[in-house]
């Protein structure tokens, strides 16, 4: 329990070094999730039960890039379903279309104790640059 306090402390500590050097003065939301909205969209409100359709760029604290969406192309998903990161679907229920937002994805948040078998390695922090493109009724059959 203690390691356990002591690495969650070390993390804490990472990304607020991080915030500090990239200077982000970031909302911190009670899961850790953190998130700064640097522009402003005016669109459709995200809501759980809708599609939501994002540019983005991951990455991690040390710098690298992971993912984006002009190799990947957009990510979407119908929110409350999962198959994104749980942070990822928390961060976008706070958001409009419109909005660009720079997102701290703490380790619990983002790919937990495995990472993804590919570029995010196990126990990491993500980064997130994302717009919200559109915000749509999810097509029924």
């Amino acid at each position: 329990m203690d390691a356990n306090k002591e690495l969650v402390a070390l993390e804490q500590q990472d990304i607020e070094n991080y915030m500090t050097r990239q200077g982000w003065d970031m909302v911190e939301t009670g899961s850790g999730l953190r998130y700064l909205i640097y522009e402003h969209g005016n669109g459709r409100k995200v809501e759980e039960g809708l599609v939501v359709q994002c540019a983005y760029e991951s990455g991690l604290l040390t710098g690298k890039k992971c993912y984006n969406s002009d190799n990947l192309g957009p990510k979407e998903f119908l929110v409350g379903r999962g198959g994104v990161e749980s942070g990822l679907e928390e961060a976008v229920l706070l958001l409009r279309e419109g909005d660009r937002v720079k997102i701290i994805l703490p380790s619990h948040l983002a790919f937990g104790l495995v990472g993804d078998d590919d570029c995010i390695p196990k126990k990491a922090v993500i980064v997130y640059d994302l717009e919200v493109r559109n915000v749509l009724e999810p097509i029924r059959n």
